[in-house]
């Protein structure tokens, strides 16, 4: 065997035995703290598993309960789903009749305001007429008296003769 394989050889086994020995001291280093860190899980543990253990029985005692406020909040919301649109139905029936009942008031209404507008038109003319009538007569009677009585006033809006302004 050549020779430097044999100072290979004696190179890596000293390089290992180095190797074993900083292992083996970072090992004896580490321990005590690997040691108090098992105890702090484990001191950990010990308190964890009665708290773990308190919330698994009151999910366990609570479980029939969670489940029967969950049915009856799903119920409300069907419930109240229905109710929901009842009112809508009811609202739209509502409107629906308002609806009708604006229009028959309307249309009533007009109807009124129709009839007062054609009553006024005949009371207009049935009474208008008349005193139309009348006022022409008493016109001319007032012509005639005056003529009778020597006024004679042809022109009976109170503007003078040019005979009259004649001097």
């Amino acid at each position: 065997m050549p020779v430097w394989v044999e100072i290979f050889i004696v190179v890596a086994t000293i390089a290992l035995v180095v190797q074993t020995l900083v292992m083996l001291s970072t090992l004896m280093l580490l321990r005590p703290i690997i040691l108090r860190f098992a105890q702090i899980a484990m001191d950990f543990q010990g308190k964890m598993n009665p708290i773990l253990a308190s919330a698994g029985r009151i999910l366990a005692d609570s479980e029939e309960r969670i489940k029967s406020i969950v049915e009856d909040a799903s119920e409300i919301s069907h419930t109240a789903r229905a109710e929901a649109e009842n009112v809508d139905r009811v609202i739209n029936d509502a409107v629906d009749r308002l609806r009708v009942q604006i229009i028959r008031t309307d249309q009533m209404v007009t109807t009124a305001l129709e009839a007062v507008e054609d009553a006024g038109t005949k009371v207009r003319h049935s009474v208008l007429a008349p005193v139309n009538q009348i006022s022409a007569l008493l016109k001319g009677l007032k012509v005639g008296l005056d003529t009778i009585r020597g006024n004679r006033r042809p022109h009976s809006d109170g503007v003078p003769q040019d005979e009259e302004l004649f001097i």
